[in-house]
């Protein structure tokens, strides 16, 4: 069959997407009727830990999609680096000749570009990752050539209405329905990748959110003497005047940047409290399951996705089945009923509405509780010859996969059942030395292959493995690039935390004044206003944009040029034809990293462009002799590790917490959205000439004031300079 005589979705009866992060869950999701499926390959893909796809497999795999009527979705949405242009464009080509999928899910600009220059020919999908957050996104999403958008999970009912109501024709909208969620927004978390260069924009990220933090007590104690003896080591090493008497150098002595950034802080002791501890970030699933049908006829919105392609072929044909009743049957209560049993079963983590509903303005998470994906299946007993023991709550069969522990934990263990244990049945379990739990500890039942499914998925094989497949073609072509520009030079800017007051306003001999766009300093003087370049936010809701959109349009009207967008979709906040005068640049935060996303930014109206803080060393000096606009960096400051719509649940804003091996973070909520910052800022002062001579021109210093007592670090804040982004 081909794909033009497949039944479209339609908002009436949106398609069922399923996950699939290897074949048998493939398999399980057709079974299971899924009216599409979406995936990985070995490369640019952003779940980098599921086995994922080759081109040969993949292609007959489509083929049996075809033939069902179902949709076949490659993910190559990752983060491309600058050397990565040919090979992202290359694997673009050989799946529109070998695989011929129904759709792309991109984060990157570039591969809007490489998609269609390899002769790409379905739908080119924007990720969660590219954060259209707002109904503006959307046109400027369709102005770039985009068929479909992939909401965030942040969004309520009224807000994801909002959006489809807002939507232009010819464009498509996909939301989550079902599976894991993530504390911070999608595109603005990169907390792996701050603390090692597993980047969560990669694929590979490494989930500190699932880990369990200190606040308080015994935690702020360690801190503060931390602190201290930093202090005094530091001034001994700089000959400062410390609490003891001891003088030293002025801190006047030190440059205008440096001032500006070290952060000085009066140090207290932590008041008493008690210690309290938890997984303060890691988020129970997303479950809509019955709610789903308020979902029906929203505008444009075709495609309910289910999230798993990291879980086995269990979950995947439980929760397609669960939800393809619930769509088919949104009024029959005997079909909510059974779906919902259905999706007990599924091995997921406990449910969370989230913030789908607006008068319920949920933390989906438990800092006390469970967040373990698996359904418990009991506890360990340690007998008193030192067998482990598990006497099972429920039956056991033969492959069914048990995690013994905590995902967070380091030592947790997996293992098979070898053999069926009936219910309070004795399992011994058999692990090595240095993964020996406790007694208590828990055992969560993860995959389970039952035969009857079994069964139903080696009929399935055996269609499958009668398909020829299509054999790889070379690709001999290379892509288009956009035409590098000469370095442009200009003055740095200093993000200010706070207000200026007075000469403040002036800026100062090469450094132009910054301020977050807000309510309170859009009402900055008319004088002042031209001489800021105003930073718009990382992320915008959709509540939060008309009025966006007023402050944007009276700056402008006022003589405001310079402006900093912190998503390529913020271009829409500002004439279509600018002026010789304006000054709009693509923020950090737009993860800008390669030459054809530059392009692409470039054909938008912006002027220039921050790159990704994440690149590593390599990277970052490659990028300048490729780009078609001139770049800038971030250069010190307190880079947010992550942002988060879902607020704070047992952890305290504006105080120390720590992680299991005593790193040192903070959070703080401005507006709508919690930040959450590492101890240490980033700093890369000392790399200013070596930039500067790869062709940088300008550079930011984010001011932040952090909290009293955080420790002054003396871990080095160079992100990614010295590592790899993997």
């Amino acid at each position: 069959m081909s794909t033009q005589d497949m039944q479209p979705a339609t908002p009436r009866r949106p398609e069922i997407l399923a996950p699939a992060g290897d074949t048998p869950s493939f398999l399980a999701a057709l079974a299971a009727g899924a009216d599409a499926v979406y995936l990985g390959l070995k490369h640019f893909s952003a779940r980098m830990q599921a086995e994922n796809f080759g081109l040969t497999e993949l292609s007959r795999l489509t083929d049996l999609a075809h033939a069902e009527n179902a949709r076949v979705y490659v993910a190559m949405n990752t983060l491309v680096k600058p050397g990565e242009n040919a090979a992202a464009y290359r694997l673009a080509a050989r799946l529109a000749r070998q695989v011929r999928p129904d759709g792309l899910i991109i984060q990157d600009l570039a591969i809007l570009d490489l998609a269609r220059q390899a002769g790409f020919e379905g739908g080119l999908f924007l990720s969660t990752l590219a954060n259209l957050t707002h109904p503006e996104a959307l046109a400027q999403a369709k102005a770039l050539g985009a068929n479909r958008v992939i909401l965030p999970r942040e969004l309520s009912i009224d807000e994801i209405r909002r959006m489809g109501e807002a939507c232009p024709e010819g464009l498509d909208l996909e939301c989550f329905i079902h599976g894991a969620l993530c504390y911070c927004v999608s595109g603005r978390c990169y907390w792996s990748s701050y603390m090692g260069g597993k980047s969560g924009l990669r694929g590979r990220c490494v989930q500190p959110c699932r880990r369990i933090y200190r606040q308080g007590g015994a935690a702020a104690q360690a801190l503060f003497r931390n602190a201290e003896n930093e202090e005094r080591q530091a001034a001994r090493r700089d000959g400062k005047k410390t609490r003891d008497g001891r003088d030293g150098r002025s801190s006047r002595d030190v440059r205008p940047f440096e001032r500006e950034n070290r952060f000085s802080r009066q140090l207290r002791p932590p008041a008493r409290g008690k210690e309290h501890s938890g997984r303060f970030f890691s988020c129970l699933d997303l479950s809509l399951d019955v709610l789903a049908k308020t979902l029906l006829d929203i505008p444009h919105l075709v495609s309910w996705k289910i999230e798993g392609r990291k879980k086995g072929p269990h979950y995947v044909y439980h929760v397609v089945t669960a939800y393809r009743m619930l769509r088919d049957n949104p009024g029959d209560s005997k079909a909510r009923k059974v779906a919902e049993e259905i999706l007990e079963m599924a091995l997921g983590r406990p449910g969370s509405r989230a913030r789908f509903l607006p008068q319920k303005n949920n933390v989906p998470t438990t800092p006390d509780g469970q967040t373990s994906s698996g359904l418990l299946a009991g506890k360990i007993r340690v007998e008193p010859d030192g067998r482990l023991v598990l006497k099972p709550h429920f039956e056991l069969l033969p492959q069914d996969y048990l995690r013994i522990g905590v995902e967070d934990e380091r030592w947790h263990a997996t293992l098979p059942v070898t053999r069926r244990i009936p219910k309070a049945g004795s399992l011994i379990l058999r692990l090595p030395k240095h993964k020996t739990p406790k007694a208590g500890t828990p055992v969560f039942l993860i995959d389970r292959r039952e035969p009857e499914l079994m069964r139903l998925l080696k009929s399935w094989q055996a269609r499958l493995d009668a398909l020829p497949g299509r054999p790889s073609k070379a690709v001999d072509s290379a892509p288009r690039l956009p035409r590098a520009v000469k370095p442009r030079s200009r003055a740095d800017m200093l993000l200010r935390a706070s207000l200026p007051q007075g000469r403040e306003t002036r800026g100062g001999r090469n450094q132009l004044l910054a301020l977050w766009l807000s309510p309170r300093s859009a009402e900055i003087s008319r004088t002042v206003a031209p001489r800021v370049a105003w930073w718009l936010p990382p992320v915008v809701w959709p509540e939060e944009e008309e009025a966006l959109r007023r402050m944007a349009t009276r700056l402008w009207r006022d003589g405001a040029r310079h402006f900093v967008c912190n998503a390529p979709w913020q271009r829409g906040f500002f004439p279509d034809a600018l002026p010789e005068d304006a000054d709009l640049l693509a923020g950090p935060f737009c993860n800008a990293a390669n030459a054809p996303a530059l392009g692409v930014l470039a054909g938008m109206g912006f002027t220039g462009a921050f790159v990704s803080p994440e690149l590593a060393r390599e990277d970052l000096l490659a990028l300048p002799e490729q780009s078609p606009l001139p770049l800038g960096a971030v250069l010190s400051g307190f880079w947010p590790v992550g942002l988060s719509r879902f607020g704070l649940l047992g952890v305290k804003a504006n105080e120390p917490f720590m992680s299991p091996k005593g790193e040192v973070f903070w959070a703080r909520q401005y507006g709508g959205n919690v930040w959450i910052y590492p101890g240490w800022p980033l700093d890369l002062t000392a790399k200013r000439q070596e930039l500067t001579a790869a062709g940088y021109g300008f550079f930011v210093h984010i001011q932040e004031n952090p909290p009293a007592g955080l420790p002054e670090a003396r871990r080095q804040g160079l992100f990614n300079w010295d590592g790899a982004l993997l």
